[in-house]
């Protein structure tokens, strides 16, 4: 009996001790079940022309892939401006431009980690914009899109907003449809063309009445509901192709799903149906 008694004392200690290396790997599982991917914020930058079809683009991706849960954050700014934060240094996951040019850049430059061989760091096309005429000053009730020049040439007092074309895609869009007609210069000299910073300021202007003619991009058009005479949207041909790219610019997991889910088919839908031209 008392040999028993020696004995007790040890197996009660290794007990413990093994109570205790149970419950160290309890808590180290549900730690390593928790991911990063499940807690991290995804950080967008989206071209602000985007900003009416990307919350709704979101909602389904949250939806269709059970992420309720996920924050998103997205910051809307001009791509040029977007551009200019992250060689900077902003914590984005995912930059959105409204051209080809930024995230191509970004992908030559190396500020994404190109050594790594991944295709998440390759610009991919997930959107191709359209260029429309729009006021709410004047009626364009009739007007096919050859009759833009002359509209423009007839209003001679008319104020007509572009977009920054250095720093916003579809302004430079515009300004090459007007090159294009040969009203770039005119309508410059006669201090016509009134340049907003991006595509939702041009918009905001033409809107608000501040100018009579705005060339904004047809999402915008959509989202409002505009009445057929209000708007005429010009032939894909007149002015060079809004392509839109976009570029994985981080290790997030969740943010090579979430763009792949832009291309495809449930996220290509809610482009076409916000006014964009779908891609492959």
């Amino acid at each position: 009996m008392a040999k028993l008694m020696a004995v007790t004392p040890i197996f009660a200690f290794l007990l413990v001790a093994l109570s205790a290396c149970t419950s160290e790997n309890t808590v180290d599982t549900d730690s390593a079940s928790q991911t990063p991917e499940q807690t991290q914020t995804l950080r967008i930058a989206a071209a602000a022309n985007l900003s009416d079809v990307l919350p709704q683009i979101i909602d389904g991706y949250k939806t269709d892939e059970n992420l309720a849960a996920q924050d998103i954050d997205v910051t809307y700014a001009s791509s040029g401006k977007l551009y200019a934060q992250i060689k900077a240094g902003a914590p984005y996951d995912i930059f959105l431009s409204a051209n080809q040019e930024f995230p191509a850049k970004l992908a030559a430059e190396r500020v994404v980690d190109n050594d790594k061989n991944n295709e998440s760091y390759t610009p991919f096309t997930y959107t191709q914009g359209q260029l429309v005429l729009y006021s709410v000053t004047k009626s364009l009730h009739g007007l096919e899109p050859a009759a833009v020049s002359d509209l423009l040439i007839k209003d001679a007092n008319g104020k007509i907003a572009i977009a920054n074309p250095e720093l916003a895609p579809y302004g430079a869009s515009a300004q090459a449809y007007l090159q294009s007609q040969n009203l770039y210069n005119t309508l410059n000299k006669q201090k016509r063309l009134i340049q907003a910073e991006n595509i939702g300021q041009t918009f905001q202007y033409a809107h608000t009445g501040s100018v009579d003619y705005g060339f904004v991009a047809q999402s915008q058009i959509i989202a409002i509901k505009a009445k057929p005479e209000q708007f005429i949207t010009l032939a894909p041909a007149s002015y060079p192709a809004i392509l839109q790219d976009g570029i994985v610019i981080s290790d997030a997991l969740i943010a090579t799903d979430f763009t792949d889910y832009l291309r495809s088919k449930a996220g290509q839908h809610y482009f076409s149906q916000a006014g964009y031209l779908m891609v492959k």
